[in-house]
């Protein structure tokens, strides 16, 4: 980005400071550090609790208000991009009205609220008594907001700032957990006089799966199984790896798998994919015009999976549901539980897969995790079930709601969407600590989240800015 900033100038100055420094879920240490060297370089009280959530605080005019945001970010990048989230920094470029990185996830989900956090804290802006909560791990199990003892913050009015759409209010959310399937696998010898493939599927939208999973978008794990599950059928197929995904709230965006079969096969299988590929790009291409498919021959390997472990797990894979299960009979639009199969691993014994699930109906969460049971049972899959959260309970009284409802109108001329949402926020897990906490959660226009296409809009975090300041007044 040049050195011509885009207003506000405090926002964007601390935005590029945050991206020079690597924050992968899990891996926040330099970015809590850079935030504690903030806090005493402003002279700025502070406290860090035992998992690395930090809190700063601004003394003014009462009463205190709770900004709270995620340091993390989900670390997503295309193919062909050279780049170590554990070391490199984020490079950005500013078209027209928007930022985005190159090749890689941005990080505006959740930096850009960050940002603003400590352009509020370190300007003149406000008044405001203000408590800012940077949270860790939001991306990979929100483990931040679950490990928040009940003294680490003390007002009762709280404003979420990672919310994704600036004429937004958002007041509720979708709880969530994760249900991971370990298929043990046995290895055995690669026959002779085989002929092995690399296939790929890559280029998909993908995208955030409480916030896409309605789109429509194609799933790159459940596209690739569809032709290895044909092929099956068709050719005596032995598979040595499946692999595709990534981080269990992103859509897979892309997948490949290494097969062989007899060479006397060897231009069946070709003409078979060729088939395929035209068929999935013509059903797709509306929704997916950047997909792409390959096929290229490659060494045969030593070993491939056992032919029946193969056979089950493409079954199992094919069993899996995808997407959306219910919408809500009370909100149009609204998806009330959802599934998303996120990523398949092959290890060295073992084949993983990770499925995350959505509803914002603790029971419904639960019957769609024994959906996963089921299949998991039936393929002799282990399962394991982890993250869950709860979800946050919209309010529809809320005084924090009428004031932001009312100060947007006076703002902006116009009313804004109050909505409940299919995404997880950390606020469910701040009102199960704090029962009496008011909250809502806003954020400037944001898209691509969780995919190397995210890009945030620069008029649209001036908007924000600005209904931020006026809502602190």
């Amino acid at each position: 980005m040049n050195q011509n900033m885009p207003n506000p100038i405090d926002v964007w100055k601390y935005f590029s400071e945050i991206c020079k420094i690597p924050r992968p879920s899990k891996h926040e240490e330099k970015i809590t550090a850079y935030l504690i060297r903030f806090a005493q370089k402003n002279n700025l009280e502070y406290k860090q609790d035992e998992v690395g959530n930090v809190l700063i605080k601004k003394e003014g005019i009462s009463p205190t208000v709770i900004l709270q945001a995620h340091t993390d970010m989900v670390c997503e990048k295309n193919d062909n991009v050279i780049h170590d989230f554990m070391i490199d920094p984020i490079n950005f470029t500013q078209d027209g009205d928007w930022i985005s990185a190159n090749g890689t996830t941005l990080g505006a989900d959740d930096g850009i609220g960050v940002a603003m956090m400590l352009a509020l804290l370190a300007g003149n802006e406000t008044q405001r008594s203000l408590e800012c909560l940077f949270t860790i791990d939001e991306e990979t199990g929100l483990t931040g907001a679950s490990a928040l003892k009940n003294d680490f913050i003390s007002a009762n009015s709280l404003i979420n700032l990672d919310s994704e759409t600036d004429d937004e209010i958002i007041i509720g959310c979708a709880g969530g957990c994760d249900s991971i399937l370990t298929f043990n696998i046995e290895k055995e010898p690669m026959p002779e006089h085989l002929f092995a493939i690399s296939l790929k599927i890559f280029g998909l939208q993908g995208g955030h799966s409480g916030d896409d999973i309605n789109k429509d978008r194609a799933n790159a794990n459940k596209l690739l199984n569809e032709f290895l599950n044909l092929a099956s059928k068709q050719f005596d197929l032995s598979v040595c790896n499946i692999n595709g995904g990534g981080l269990r709230n992103a859509i897979a965006r892309e997948a490949s798998a290494t097969i062989a079969v007899p060479w006397a096969d060897k231009e069946r299988i070709r003409i078979a994919w060729n088939i395929f590929s035209a068929e999935t790009e013509d059903n797709w291409i509306k929704k997916e015009p950047g997909m792409k498919l390959s096929l290229d021959s490659c060494k045969v390997p030593d070993t491939r999976i056992k032919h029946d472990d193969a056979l089950n797990i493409i079954n199992a894979i094919s069993e899996c549901p995808h997407g959306v299960l219910e919408y809500s009979s009370e909100i149009p639009g609204l998806v009330k539980t959802s599934t998303n199969l996120a990523s398949i691993k092959t290890l060295e014994n073992s084949i993983v897969i990770c499925t995350s699930q959505r509803s914002d109906d603790i029971d419904k969460l639960h019957n769609t995790a024994s959906m996963i049971d089921k299949t998991a049972n039936k393929h002799h899959a282990l399962v394991t079930h982890s993250n869950e959260y709860p979800g946050w309970k919209p309010n529809f009284e809320s005084p924090l709601v009428k004031k932001a409802d009312s100060i947007y109108k006076q703002l902006f001329k116009k009313a804004p969407k109050i909505k409940v949402i299919h995404a997880g926020l950390e606020c469910g897990l701040f009102l199960q600590k704090f029962p009496n906490l008011d909250m809502i959660s806003i954020g400037p226009n944001l898209e691509g989240v969780h995919s190397p296409d995210e890009r945030v809009s620069v008029s649209s975090v001036e908007k924000t800015w600005r209904y931020l300041i006026e809502l602190l007044k």
